[in-house]
């Protein structure tokens, strides 16, 4: 396992990060594991180094952080691996529930912490963004939990870059906790951070860490995309709305091209090419058997060649609106 910096940390992560999205209750999502099927994939994680496992409390409702959590405790020792969750997303109906007001930031993080069974969180995240949030009120509690020892180190996903570089910026110039990661979507079709949040986070060092690195699957071979052969496949409705283009069908097919005369699976092709555009960067992946966690590992070792890589970047088809 090949281990980085979280942007200027000194904080290691390992290059592939497992994410807990799949881990927690089928009663949320279909495909989701309980937690004695989460097991071996955990533990398998673990076994081929990876020391970085990324949650949400919003993940089958708060399911996901307590059986990570269990997991976690019960095959490693704390300090030996890092622990990334994130807040935002509604977790009751009142209208404190969500978002990143000072109330909710708190309340939110005391919850994890009880959920995951830990006395701090590594990596404290925003989740989905709320474009009205008071950015000075939202580091101004981040910085809190920093301060207080409940959290490390703070991130966000996904959020306009100008909104991020305010973000950033005016924690520095008060003397508080800044980002230190950009969680953000990135895959061979959906490159739209390319533009300014790459960049950004480049130049002022701050961790990416890219999810979807597969686009949910569409970038894991014919069978899967045609004949939606896996559970998620016919329940993820969301692939097909971000990935449904027939550019993206084209580029896909490339991508199954390349992998057949390169004898290695197409998803693995596409976790490589993320990794090779950000060598400094940690993927996040989900995985619901132990086979995938070995496949992605296994893609550490794959690199494109100057033509694949050019004849895949270039079927690529910019987006007219690059939001959720």
């Amino acid at each position: 396992m090949d281990y980085v910096r979280l942007g200027k940390s000194p904080l290691r992560v390992s290059r592939i990060a497992l994410g807990a999205m799949g881990i927690g209750d089928r009663a949320w999502r279909s495909w989701v594991l309980p937690e004695a099927e989460a097991r071996p994939v955990v533990a398998r994680a673990l076994e081929l180094g990876i020391n970085f496992f990324d949650s949400c409390d919003y993940y089958s409702a708060g399911e996901s952080e307590r059986v990570l959590g269990r997991l976690l405790k019960e095959a490693a020792p704390r300090d030996q691996v890092v622990i990334a969750t994130k807040v935002g997303m509604p977790m009751a109906k009142h209208a404190n529930a969500r978002g990143y007001s000072r109330k909710h930031i708190i309340e939110a993080c005391e919850a994890s912490l009880k959920r995951l069974g830990t006395d701090y969180i590594d990596l404290y995240q925003t989740h989905i963004w709320d474009p009205a949030t008071d950015i000075d009120e939202m580091i101004g509690a981040f910085d809190h939990l920093v301060r207080g020892g409940k959290v490390l180190y703070v991130g966000a996903t996904d959020m306009p870059c100008w909104q991020f570089a305010k973000s950033v910026y005016t924690a520095r110039l008060r003397g508080l906790s800044a980002f230190a990661s950009m969680q953000h979507h990135y895959n061979l079709l959906w490159r739209e951070d390319e533009r300014e949040m790459i960049p950004f986070c480049q130049a002022e060092g701050i961790g990416l860490l890219p999810y979807s690195p597969m686009a949910r699957g569409f970038l894991c071979g014919a069978d899967r995309r045609r004949q939606r052969t896996t559970e998620r496949a016919r329940t993820d409705d969301y692939a097909y709305q971000w990935f449904g283009r027939p550019e993206d069908a084209r580029l896909a097919e490339a991508l199954d091209e390349i992998a057949q005369t390169r004898k290695v699976a197409p998803g693995q092709l596409a976790l490589a090419w993320v990794l090779g555009k950000q060598p400094q960067a940690a993927a996040i992946i989900g995985a619901t058997r132990p086979e995938h966690v070995d496949q992605a590992v296994a893609a550490l070792k794959i690199s494109l060649d100057r033509g694949d890589a050019e004849r895949l970047e270039g079927a690529y088809a910019l987006r007219a609106k690059a939001g959720h």
